[in-house]
């Protein structure tokens, strides 16, 4: 088991940036950043493969946000700029165990997951 926790969320103004931080109690393999909120309900943001080879993003990222991690400390982060009030959301990261064949981009894919930091975008 690995016990996932995220960080940085605050609330903000239009056009700021935020660094949110997933720290990982162990070994983390592929890791993503989903976001759930009441309007959209839960949405893949961002992922991350463990040697750094494999990176996609959501469409509505357009080049906004970056993620990035440190093997050796267990610990990933959400590099998030220039944000919208649309990115109002709770913002978690979740880690895969094994490949159980499930995208990317799919929930199912990880067996790990934090309780999330809100993230708060005001107009």
């Amino acid at each position: 088991q690995v016990h996932m926790v995220e960080s940085g969320g605050r609330l903000v103004q239009a056009g700021a940036s935020l660094r949110l931080t997933c720290t990982a109690s162990g070994y983390i393999g592929g890791l993503a950043w989903f976001r759930h909120s009441t309007i959209r309900q839960r949405e893949f943001v961002a992922f991350n493969s463990r040697n750094g080879g494999q990176t996609y993003y959501a469409d509505f990222v357009k080049g906004r946000f970056i993620i990035s991690r440190v093997n050796a400390n267990n610990t990933a982060y959400l590099q998030m700029d220039n944000l919208e009030p649309e990115d109002t959301a709770v913002y978690y990261c979740a880690s895969e165990s094994t490949n159980n064949g499930a995208p990317y981009y799919n929930a199912l894919r990880y067996p790990y997951w934090g309780r999330g930091t809100q993230v708060t975008v005001s107009s």
